[in-house]
């Protein structure tokens, strides 16, 4: 995060280039759209592993604690628009004596 004019690169691309769908692009640049300030801010992030949703995900969540960090009094807003929430769901683990996490193994009648 550095004084600038608010673009945001992700592994040294222009965010615009590294989503491919607009819902992506959308949901990485909400904090600028919340926060007036965030836009006088140029942020570089670095990205490794996971979907491009959970990736977006991720930068929304790294760019608005990035603000807030900067700024204290930036914390209702970003809080009052679910930016500073963490999505806590991970993969379900896989049971013994089952094919996956729910799914059983076939039965055979005969």
């Amino acid at each position: 995060m550095r004084k600038g004019k608010g673009i945001i690169t992700i592994n040294g691309k222009d965010y615009k280039d590294y989503f491919d769908t607009e819902t992506s692009r959308m949901i990485a640049y909400t904090p600028y759209r919340v926060c007036k300030d965030a836009a006088s801010f140029d942020m570089e992030v670095n990205l490794a592993g996971g979907g491009k949703s959970a990736q977006a995900d991720a930068v929304k969540l790294g760019i608005s604690r990035a603000l807030l960090g900067f700024n204290e009094a930036l914390k209702p807003v970003l809080r009052e628009n679910g930016l500073l929430t963490v999505d806590s769901r991970v993969k379900e683990r896989k049971k013994y004596g089952q094919k996956a996490a729910r799914r059983k193994f076939q039965f055979v009648k005969r």
